[in-house]
């Protein structure tokens, strides 16, 4: 049981944190020094009884809007060798002495207890009283998931940004092992994750196309813009299985587009996936028809980032009249009804398992999105759409690097794509016609601002799949039917 004392501590931990945030790659005000509010604060106990375990939510002010984080920190008497990377700082304790702060995701003791706690066999602890739960925080264990796990060894996936994933060599009862992979979710808003509550309910439908779950932690913090005492609640990690030895579908897709392989099963195959995961989805999590006003906002986006796209590629203005045709058209149509969708869906979503065919990862949706707007539902033809961008992206990667044509291969697997999506469903995208090309470019959009910002020389892929899609349009709107 960890004894929380009457001390003074210098620096204090928000000093300490306000040295340290800056750097990280997950935090969002890049080039600003924090400027950190503690909010809220809660510990797990080391059964050893030597390391100090607390995760601390603060409110940074240094941008223009105030952004709440997650900060977990492990407390040791003595450095941590193998975590030089991720010392926070050290500070002096007036009851302790000097003690070594670390980023706790990479201490194996928060990672096993972390894992405790998303099982339900610890509870989290106060962080001002001794001895004494924190209500405010709770694990969540999956009710599919039946087997007890304790880790064995833990290391931070490099290369994230929003989260910090640690992969967990877990050990079961009967002797074997089992690898699984937490997610601590950096940056918190009021809602429930959507990665966690559609990869749940997947689960929870007896659906194999998404990782098993092993459980979340879920909790309360104050709300930093609130009047009153009324908090916030959300999630702040994820527990699911971890699949060794496979790869992403951006990965096995390349190879094949390289090696002139025929992609045209594999495709198929992505798109039944991509549409048994949709119909899973609408069952569990119910469906709404599209109003008129509704159709009409996502428009209004979509030609929003078209005129942001103009200003970062102005090219894009010889096109001008088609798109404002294909948005007009798309107005119009009739839309399917909203559902929950993945909302980020493209090849590196999406892995290979030999035994299980194509898993669907990483439903938190389109991250510059608030999480307000990705736990909304939305339209199943953004998730085709997208996963036709990605292999659009394989080719003009590949025409990138080789100067050579792969139309054919990109033609192939999109259209086989859509072969094995209307097979499942029952619905072909391709009877959308103009309302599947709108969503096309809206996500072409996207990839030229991005493209145009970072990499200049290769905003050509996107602007090439602009002229295609346009193609088939003039400045009279095309019918329900016409098909780019």
């Amino acid at each position: 049981m960890a004894e929380i004392h009457d001390a003074t501590i210098t620096p204090s931990k928000v000093e300490l944190l306000e040295a340290w945030m800056g750097d990280q790659r997950w935090y969002a005000a890049k080039g600003r020094r924090p400027r950190l509010r503690r909010l809220a604060a809660w510990r797990l106990d080391d059964p050893a009884g030597e390391v100090g375990v607390e995760t601390i939510i603060v409110a940074d002010e240094a941008g223009p809007e105030t952004v709440v984080y997650q900060v977990p920190l492990t407390y040791r008497g003595e450095p941590l060798g193998s975590a030089d990377h991720a010392l926070v700082g050290t500070m002096d304790h007036s009851v302790l002495g000097r003690r070594w702060v670390y980023d706790a995701p990479h201490d194996p003791v928060y990672a096993a207890q972390l894992l405790e706690l998303v099982q339900g066999r610890v509870s989290a602890r106060s962080s001002s009283v001794s001895d004494a739960d924190e209500p405010a925080v709770s694990g969540v264990p999956q009710g599919s998931w039946d087997r007890e796990v304790h880790v064995r060894t833990s290391r931070v996936l490099s290369g994230e940004q929003s989260n910090t994933s640690v992969i967990l060599d877990g050990d079961l009862p009967d002797g074997h092992h089992t690898p699984l992979i937490v997610k601590v979710f950096r940056m918190l808003s009021p809602g429930d994750n959507p990665d966690v509550v559609l990869q749940g309910a997947l689960v929870d439908a007896g659906s194999r196309r998404v990782p098993a779950v092993v459980g979340a932690v879920a909790g309360a913090w104050p709300h930093p813009a609130a009047d009153g005492d009324e908090p916030a609640h959300g999630h702040l990690a994820f527990c699911q299985e971890f699949l060794p030895g496979v790869e992403d579908a951006w990965r096995v897709a390349l190879r094949a587009a390289e090696e002139g392989s025929d992609f045209s099963g594999p495709a198929r195959d992505l798109g039944e996936a991509t549409a048994e995961v949709h119909h899973a989805l609408a069952e569990a999590l119910g469906t709404e028809p599209t109003s008129h006003d509704q159709a009409a906002s996502i428009v209004a986006e979509m030609r929003a980032r078209f005129d942001a796209a103009v200003e970062a590629a102005p090219e894009l203005g010889e096109v001008r009249s088609s798109v404002e045709a294909v948005h007009r058209a798309a107005t119009d149509a009739s839309w399917p009804a909203l559902q929950r969708i993945h909302g980020d869906y493209h090849l590196g979503q999406v892995l290979h398992s030999a035994e299980r065919g194509w898993i669907l990862l990483d439903f938190e949706g389109e991250p510059l999105r608030p999480l307000s707007e990705r736990s909304l539902p939305d339209q199943w033809v953004r998730d085709v759409a997208g996963m036709l961008r990605s292999f659009d992206y394989v080719g003009g990667t590949l025409e990138q690097v080789r100067g050579t044509s792969a139309r054919a291969w990109v033609t192939s697997a999109q259209q086989s794509f859509l072969d094995g999506y209307a097979a499942r469903a029952g619905d072909d995208p391709r009877r959308l016609g103009a309302l599947l090309a709108a969503f096309e470019l809206d996500k072409a959009m996207y990839e030229v601002v991005y493209e145009a910002r970072n990499r200049p020389g290769w905003v050509g892929i996107p602007l090439g799949a602009v002229r295609r899609l346009t193609a088939h349009f003039s400045t009279s709107a095309p019918t329900q039917g016409d098909s780019p």
